[in-house]
């Protein structure tokens, strides 16, 4: 059934994305902000009570909508809620126009152009950015938007929906994902107050929640990918003291298509020099782009499989 929702709710959102600024995603936006406002005090306790309430509410509430569906409906209305509930959280058009903007304009010659919708997606001074940095920073933050839209909502529905939670873990990711990043932005861009410590639970919870996919991503690239080059990248990051996440997955996606990658997210105070975690490869251009897409793709179809022989063996047996 994991299997199914999943195939469906993919060709659906490639088929039928969402808009910008859709109704849903406003209003999860307004219940973010209302859970800070109403509970973050500042005390620890107030985080997770804060925190409790924007994530794990909603995600308790898609669970309860799955079980009254399978003790009245049938299964058959609970995978059609998991379809909603995925379409709604999983799939590459939520952020692809992004990438497609920015490839295009780089295909077309306008790098300013390019660096203005870089700064918009990124929420970053690209103004002084060379066209190979330009490509460096579309790289590294397309692979980790595929990985937090795609592949880490893969595990955690695929994880709790085996254990009869339905599609209760797409909501927690990606929530708690959002949270972390949303909370950051409103402190910093809207004048919007929020703790430290409501920030820092939320950043400690996402990095758990984020453990395993983020290894499951990284070795899905070295699969499909130039597997020796991943390894040694991953092996070599992971030796750092305070390798992180992020990270990591673009350590492997360095190894896995031959590019040079040193974006913050893989500097540390360890080692400022994010450009040692990746040495001797090729610096960015415009033909890693596509390179980009076809080991995502790849990722995404190897995946799909491994799921849909376990649905068929759980079937069988």
């Amino acid at each position: 059934m994991s299997f199914t929702a999943i195939l469906i709710a993919l060709l659906l959102e490639q088929a039928w994305p969402l808009l910008r600024g859709n109704a849903v995603h406003a209003l999860i936006r307004s219940w973010v902000r209302w859970s800070s406002r109403n509970f973050d005090a500042g005390r620890a306790h107030h985080g997770w009570l804060a925190w409790s309430f924007a994530v794990l509410a909603p995600a308790a509430a898609a669970l309860v909508v799955h079980w009254l569906l399978v003790f009245t409906l049938g299964w058959i209305a609970a995978v059609l809620w998991s379809i909603v509930v995925l379409y709604l959280t999983l799939g590459f058009r939520q952020f692809s126009h992004h990438f497609t903007d920015i490839r295009d304009a780089l295909e077309a010659g306008d790098e300013d152009q390019a660096r203005a919708l870089l700064a918009q997606w990124e929420q970053i001074d690209a103004k002084e950015l060379p066209r190979s940095e330009i490509v460096r920073h579309v790289i590294e933050q397309s692979v980790l938007a595929a990985h937090r839209h795609v592949f880490g909502v893969l595990f955690w529905f695929s994880v709790l929906a085996a254990i009869g939670l339905g599609p209760a873990g797409a909501v927690v990711y990606r929530l708690a994902e959002f949270v972390t990043r949303y909370w950051v932005h409103q402190s910093q861009f809207h004048f919007q107050p929020v703790s430290a410590a409501l920030q820092d639970f939320a950043s400690k919870v996402w990095t758990m929640l984020d453990f395993i996919p983020a290894r499951i991503t990284a070795l899905g690239f070295a699969v499909v990918g130039s597997f020796e080059e991943a390894i040694d990248a991953w092996r070599a990051y992971s030796q750092r003291a305070q390798a992180n996440n992020d990270g990591l997955i673009l350590a492997a996606t360095s190894g896995a298509i031959n590019v040079r990658l040193a974006g913050s997210r893989m500097r540390s105070d360890d080692n400022p020099d994010a450009d040692a975690a990746t040495p001797n490869r090729q610096e960015p251009e415009l033909a890693h782009l596509r390179s980009i897409v076809g080991l995502v793709w790849r990722s995404v179809v190897m995946w799909m499989l491994l799921l849909a022989l376990l649905s068929l063996a759980r079937l069988l047996g």
